[in-house]
């Protein structure tokens, strides 16, 4: 039936295109970043953005990653098998309802009965429910198989409004009682959900990690050969304290990710919550699609989700998408013809009210997300990049755990390691086989260990937990993340492409200028300037022209206006003239309409009076309907020749457009009613008349800066960030808000001439596709501009920028879904046009926005802290372990020390790290390039000096450790234990004392702000406590003995010391060409001199 609707819809178009809005795939149109032409180019995790990423590149990188816990690493990525299975039974379930319904109607058929139609159709009986005179089973069945004629011996949907006790234009009576009521009965509109994963899954997840399960074997082969050879009283330390390490480990993993979980499950939740307006005791009022009852009276408009299942009441134009539910991009019209609607549908175009028949479980919406279960997996760039780092330092670490495994059982086995009192540790021919074992199994438990190190399992994961952290603080900053991307791609951002109403304003409306009668009203609203039958066609265009409503309270007190911002404030300067707005509605009604669309700026109605004359209202932009008018209606009732007035005309909206003023036409004519089609689908069909209109008025309607916007705009200067405003408004209303906003810096640039700083958007539109790139770079205000020249713009910008833009309307769909950050509004957003987007402004402020930018680099700036802090460990714990190794044997940081080791580097670091809040130093740097290396030049400078000056410490202490601490004359045993006690907790210190320099890489005072982290503190301050029991009380588990206060002087002196030496290594400068780059630009010179 999509012959049906009509073509000028842009929405339709928008479906033909090449994006599913459904699914969220594919793309419009061709506009590319050079980040997205990858092709099959460059490695694995070379993936710039995974919106719309190909499968075949997110299976590569999978593939590609070197991995121990796949359960646990992939955990928040796409799980692309369930994606492809989850396709699949939706595509089932929808063919199944299809094949059940059309079984039905052919049994029905067959036997004569029950066909939709059919006089032979005996009348349903009612069963009485409640106080309700029909069941749920039957407004069910009549629902499901869309049965018009048990809806027409049902009496209708006035006769099934009254069964259910509603009134068509008042709604249910809305009371706690009747509202629990017919929860009760009929349900409530929801459906099962699948229960989020339990504690004790992850606590078995974390389990998983191929080196844990290697340790916990080596852990139970060295308790039963110490409780064998030494007894159960002192030989189950080694493997026991082992065990006990990895058990931890394994909790402490478990709970941070429980505790991720939940994060997301509710932020998933609030995802869902979508907010509409019902009548409900005559007033239209706000409510959650989760609140919404059988019996209520939902208004539709273009963009909106149908909230369940129900029966058309009236409407205007209306059609509905249905490819939610069968799979096909097919609009369909709906009329009293075709009057069903069913749940989880788009309006596609028009109006209506409907009356709400099924709820929840029993709408066939209901029945199809409870039989799925939703994957809200999503990999990020950032997250593929990391996971690409830890493959590489993965791959590093068994290199270097084979060389120490190597390098320990040839020494072992060739006799040249040796015990703390001198003796050899293996004797061939003389050592006993059990002892052999548990040597040979000690080496292998310190080399697993240094897997477990080396491998930063958790590095990707942190991004997750960054994420977790940055949208649960996004939403008391009023913005929802529906896109994990989203959020970190926001930091990247070139350009933001904002809306003008309601985004830079505050969409607080009002009609400040007015002229009518051919002169100016002043104040606008004063109706006794106004001739008698000018003000009779002027209300009734207002009260009949619009998507709004007015309820007057019973006991009186001011009316209360309801519809969009522009709506409210025509409707209210109708009201202070006089207007009767249930009057107007009720002597006339509206036989056809045309639903204001952003493509032709305005909207009409052809309204049939009393006397069956036809009046057609139109109401738009100014200038757009000034030019369809031939004569405009005089101060005396006269209609008059327009010629002689239109410069006066124009000149008074360009006049209010100066001042920022939105310029809106009012126009009508009369058309005759033997002109008209009679039959319902020509009546449909007819285009309304658009010439030869008689002008009413022309208002001027004042629309506030929001407080605070030219800040916002001067911290994205300041930030690297351009800001464009594009709008549907023209380009005088358009220049004087970017003045006032301060996205034009003064009159030199709003005076810029085109394509300079200023345009139209037919002029963009009008110019070849290479011409548009060239000045889209220059554009900073695009007025008159319809959603597909938003479009243009974007695809033009994409090309050298990473763009977010802001949409509210259904139209702004494609534009949300091509830029790289879709931002919708969350209060004047269309449903269509949040479920196109990555974030939702919920507040509908670009203050919000710009707020979105400082967390967006938040993430990446805190992701950078965690790697610096993560390789400065593993680059020392490594060096550490592989030089004793190889050069004396033995290693000082043994299984138990290590894993405590990656426990701080892993978890508790990421978690202190990885929630830093952003800081106002953010926005002072330019963002963040796609392509540029995760590890800058300043990172490798901080991480390098960090290391080395630990390693270098660690290791005069592990060979000349006795000798500086005096320990020569001590039992060999016990000083070897201390040595290794100091190295071990020095060590630790080193990382408490350098994760404070890993919060600030880049600044001198790295404690700005650090007592306001209180979580940081907190892991801080629990680090320490821990590491003071394992030296104290846990000796036996850790292979430590308890140290004096003077060498805790000397651990904490050592750990100390990073602090000055960071602070003097940031003067040391750094090259602005990544090392990488210098690296390979070095290797191609000397290949190009050699080859010379």
């Amino acid at each position: 039936m999509s012959e049906d609707f009509k073509p000028a819809s842009p929405y339709r178009r928008y479906r033909n295109s090449d994006t599913d809005l459904e699914s969220g795939i594919g793309r419009v149109g061709n506009g590319s970043t050079d980040d997205d032409d990858e092709g099959t180019s460059g490695g694995p995790f070379d993936i710039f953005r995974t919106k719309s990423a190909p499968i075949d590149r997110l299976k590569r990188w999978r593939q590609a990653a070197l991995v121990l816990n796949a359960s646990r690493r992939f955990r928040y990525t796409l799980d692309l098998k369930k994606d492809k299975e989850r396709k699949l039974l939706l595509a089932k379930i929808r063919t199944h309802a299809q094949v059940i319904r059309a079984a039905v109607l052919f049994q029905a058929a067959a036997q004569g009965v029950d066909v939709p139609g059919s006089p032979l159709k005996k009348p349903p009986t009612p069963t009485r429910t409640g106080d309700f005179d029909i069941s749920q089973e039957e407004l069910s069945q009549m629902s499901r198989e869309h049965e018009i004629s048990a809806l027409q011996q049902y009496g209708g949907v006035k006769g099934v409004a009254e069964k259910l006790k509603t009134s068509l234009e008042k709604g249910i009576r809305g009371d706690e009682t009747d509202f629990l009521k017919r929860k009760n009965i009929f349900g409530s509109n929801t459906y099962p959900r699948k229960k989020g994963r339990s504690f004790w899954r992850f606590l078995w997840e974390a389990c998983r990690d191929t080196t844990l399960i290697i340790l916990m074997v080596a852990a139970a082969a060295s308790l039963a050969l110490g409780i064998k050879t030494e007894g159960i009283k002192e030989g189950w330390y080694d493997g026991g304290s082992i065990a006990l390490a990895v058990f931890i480990v394994i909790v402490v993993t478990a709970i941070s990710d429980y505790r991720q979980s939940l994060q997301f499950q509710s932020l998933n939740e609030e995802k869902q919550n979508i907010h509409l307006e019902v009548v409900r005791g005559g007033r239209r009022i706000e409510v959650s699609i989760f609140e919404i009852v059988v019996g209520d009276i939902v208004p539709l408009k273009i963009g909106d989700q149908v909230p369940a299942d129900g029966i058309l009441v009236s409407g205007h134009s209306l059609a509905i998408d249905e490819s939610s539910m069968t799979g096909e991009s097919k609009i369909v019209h709906k009329d009293s013809k075709a009057p069903f609607l069913m749940s989880g549908c788009k309006v596609a175009d028009g109006y209506g009210n409907m009356l709400v028949t099924n709820v929840g479980i029993n709408t066939e919406w209901g029945l199809l997300m409870a039989s799925i279960s939703e994957d809200n997996g999503e990999e990020t760039p950032l997250q593929v990049r990391l996971n690409g780092v830890a493959t590489f330092i993965g791959i590093v670490g068994l290199a270097v755990a084979a060389i120490v495994l190597i390098v320990l059982f040839i020494r072992f086995f060739t006799g040249h390691t040796y015990n703390t009192d001198g003796s050899r540790q293996f004797k061939a021919g003389r050592t006993k086989a059990s002892t052999a074992i548990d040597g040979a199994i000690k080496i292998f438990t310190v080399a697993v260990t240094i897997v477990v190190v080396a491998v930063p399992e958790g590095l990707p994961l942190a991004v997750t937990l960054t994420l977790a952290y940055s949208m649960r603080k996004m939403m008391r900053d009023k913005a929802l993340v529906r896109r994990l991307s989203a959020c970190e791609t926001m930091g990247s951002a070139t350009t933001i492409c904002s809306d003008k109403t309601g985004t830079l304003t505050l969409n607080q409306m009002t009609v400040v200028e007015a002229y009518v009668g051919g002169k100016k009203v002043d104040p606008p609203d004063d109706k006794s300037l106004l001739p008698p039958e000018l003000t009779s066609l002027l209300t009734e265009g207002i009260a009949q022209n619009s998507t709004g409503s007015v309820f007057l309270p019973e006991g009186g007190g001011d009316a209360e206006v309801s519809g969009s911002p522009t709506e409210k404030a025509i409707l209210q300067w109708g009201l202070n003239l006089g207007m009767n707005f249930d009057v107007i509605r009720s002597s006339s009604s509206i036989i056809h309409a045309f639903p204001f669309n952003s493509e032709k700026k305005r909207g009409g109605v052809a309204v049939k009076l009393p006397d069956s004359d036809i009046h057609v209202h139109w109401k738009g932009a100014a200038e757009i309907v000034l030019a369809s008018c031939t004569a405009y209606m005089d101060e005396n009732d006269g209609i008059q020749p327009i010629e002689e007035k239109v410069l006066d005309f124009k000149t008074a909206i360009e006049d209010m457009a100066a001042r920022s003023l939105r310029c809106v036409a009012i126009a009508y004519r009369h058309h005759e009613g033997k002109d008209v089609p009679t039959n319902e689908e020509e009546l449909s069909n007819w285009q309304l008349p658009e010439g030869q209109l008689v002008l009413l008025a022309i208002v001027g309607i004042k629309d506030p800066c929001r407080p605070g916007v030219r800040d916002a705009v001067q911290l994205c200067k300041n930030a690297g960030v351009k800001v464009r405003m594009v709008t549907g408004d023209n380009l005088n209303t358009a220049r004087a808000i970017a003045l006032e906003c301060g996205i034009l810096k003064s009159d030199a640039d709003a005076d810029a001439t085109e394509p300079n700083l200023i345009i139209e958007g037919k002029a963009f539109r009008a110019l070849s596709e290479e011409r548009r790139r060239e000045v889209a770079e220059k554009i900073s205000v695009m007025g008159r501009s319809s959603p597909n020249d938003k479009l243009l713009l974007v695809q033009a910008l994409r090309k050298k920028h990473v763009v977010a833009v802001t949409g509210d309307g259904t139209n702004d769909a494609p534009a949300l879904h091509e830029a790289d950050i879709g931002l919708a509004m969350g209060i004047q957003g269309t449903e269509v046009a949040k479920e196109s987007s990555d974030i939702i402004i919920l507040d509908d402020d670009f203050a919000s926005v710009v707020k979105v930018v400082r967390w967006g680099r938040s993430v990446y700036a805190n992701i950078q802290k965690f790697i610096q802090f993560q390789l400065t460990v593993n680059v020392a714990a490594l060096i550490i372990n592989v030089v004793a190794a190889v050069s004396a044997g033995d290693v000082p940081l043994n299984a138990v020390q290590l894993l405590w080791v990656n426990l701080i580097m892993d978890t508790l670091g990421a978690l202190a790290l990885a929630t830093e809040p952003p800081t106002d130093h953010l926005m002072t740097r330019p963002p963040v390039r796609r392509r540029e290396p995760l590890v800058t030049n300043i990172m490798w400078r901080n991480l390098l000096i960090q290391a080395l000056y630990q390693v270098t410490v660690l290791l005069i202490l592990n060979f000349r450790g006795k000798s500086i601490l005096h320990l020569e004359h001590d039992n060999a045993d016990h000083a070897n234990k201390v040595k290794n006690t100091l190295i071990f907790n020095a060590f630790v210190l080193c990382q408490v004392f350098n994760e404070f320099n890993a919060r600030k890489p880049d600044e001198i005072n790295v404690f700005k702000g650090v007592t306001k982290n209180h979580l940081f503190m907190g892991i801080i301050g629990l680090t320490v406590v821990l590491q003071v029991v394992m030296i104290f009380f846990l000796g036996k588990f850790t292979s430590t003995v308890r140290l004096s206060w003077k060498l805790w002087l000397v651990s904490i002196a050592i750990g100390l010391i990073s602090w000055p030496l960071a602070a003097i290594g940031k003067w040391i400068p750094v090259p602005e060409t990544p090392l990488g780059e210098l690296l390979t630009g070095k290797i191609r010179k000397q290949r190009n001199g050699g080859g010379d």
